[in-house]
């Protein structure tokens, strides 16, 4: 049977789409012209946008449709609403475009209280991955509209909590320190990579919903289902790779302006310093 490949005007997807350009683009192009290209690289607005063109292939383009036909596709969907999205999205922000927010987002991480700590981020993001590949769950969110607009929903926004402890230019002061973010993404990814090759390796199909489709590209339920799982397992290992050349990468720039910082420091201390002297001479 071909495949439906027709794209899905969502007005939900639109909007959020739109309202997320509206919301981002002033406010860089503001943030360059009063703090300079430092503060709002054409990088960081690459970055965002991208994030917007994920978000129009998971909800709009035919990769939406296919997801509905094939269980890879509907995979490749998730990873890009749980990691891929949130991901740019976070790295398109920096402490200059935050800073009309960064007093509120403070204020509700200390309202949060416990809830706040970046292992209920990694709990939620294990958690939900499993809970929604429940079979039933799972042909639940196939079948219902409102259902399956809400698995979207939960995914795309623990994504966005989760990688905002590891790439947000704001410091939280519970986002993990030295280790922390290896321990951080070792316990996720291992989570959901188990996942991943249980799914892969399953002997039958699990999940009645694609059993009952036509099938596309010649896959039959159980290899469409093995090839999601592959997926989900390669995808957590590529972006754990990245993310944490991409971490020790920035640590290391950060470190290099710490000590430059504090030879500055010095170096007007001693100035201070041999002026006095110089004085009572």
């Amino acid at each position: 049977m071909p495949a439906d490949t027709s794209w899905t005007f969502e007005p939900g997807a639109i909007l959020l789409i739109v309202v997320l350009a509206a919301l981002y683009v002033p406010r860089w192009w503001r943030s360059r012209e009063q703090a300079g290209p430092r503060a709002a690289s054409g990088w960081r607005l690459a970055a965002w946008l991208g994030g917007l063109g994920l978000l129009v292939v998971a909800l709009l383009s035919p990769v939406d449709r296919l997801g509905e036909q094939a269980f890879t596709m509907h995979m490749v969907q998730h990873v890009i609403l749980l990691d891929l999205a949130p991901i740019l999205l976070v790295l398109g922000l920096t402490k200059v475009i935050l800073r009309p927010a960064t007093r509120r987002l403070q204020t509700l991480e200390r309202a949060a209280g416990p809830l706040a700590h970046p292992v209920v981020a990694v709990l939620l993001y294990v958690a939900l991955m499993w809970l929604w590949h429940v079979p039933a769950l799972y042909d639940e969110a196939l079948e219902s509209a409102p259902v399956h607009v809400l698995e979207h929903v939960t995914f795309f926004s623990v994504g966005l909590l989760y990688w905002w402890y590891l790439l947000s230019p704001i410091r939280s002061r519970l986002a993990p320190g030295g280790m922390g973010p290896v321990v951080y993404m070792l316990s996720t990814k291992l989570g959901v990579g188990l996942l991943g090759i249980g799914l892969t390796f399953a002997p039958e199909a699990l999940y009645k919903f694609y059993e009952q489709q036509p099938g596309i590209w010649g896959l039959s339920p159980t290899e469409d289902q093995a090839a999601a799982g592959a997926v989900m397992a390669l995808e957590q290992s590529i972006i754990m790779g990245i993310a944490l050349a991409y971490l020790f990468i920035r640590a290391l720039e950060e470190s290099e302006r710490e000590q430059q910082r504090l030879e500055a420091l010095e170096d007007r201390a001693a100035a201070a310093a041999a002026a006095k002297a110089e004085a009572r001479r």
